[in-house]
């Protein structure tokens, strides 16, 4: 349905007909799980920020390192054909190939190249 951000995480707007509230869950953390609901588009961002904001004074305090979303690393599984083709078109492109698979994908989702 929709997506809230804040703080670096991203968490995810779902519809409730049964109980008629929105309602998400902190995506991309593994082994903790951050949900949050309200009535409102108002209420559940004020509820997914309020969420966020507890879970990292709760990791402070029992001082711990708070999970971060997505940590940048993927493994990805790809065919051996596919895996040399791709690294002749980094080649050809002067890059290497996790450079290239950024670029691509970036343009795919339609967001800039990190550095």
């Amino acid at each position: 349905m929709g997506n809230l951000r804040y703080k670096g995480y991203t968490g995810s707007v779902e519809y409730s007909a049964e109980d008629g509230c929105l309602y998400g869950k902190v995506q991309g953390l593994h082994g903790t799980l951050i949900s949050y609901e309200g009535n409102s588009v108002e209420e559940i961002k004020e509820d997914f920020e309020g969420a966020i904001d507890d879970y990292l004074q709760s990791c402070e305090e029992r001082g711990i390192e708070p999970a971060k979303p997505y940590s940048g690393k993927l493994n990805l599984r790809m065919s051996s054909e596919l895996h040399a083709a791709i690294a002749k078109a980094a080649y050809s492109s002067g890059t290497t190939i996790n450079d290239f698979i950024n670029r691509s994908m970036s343009t795919v989702v339609h967001l800039p190249i990190a550095k």
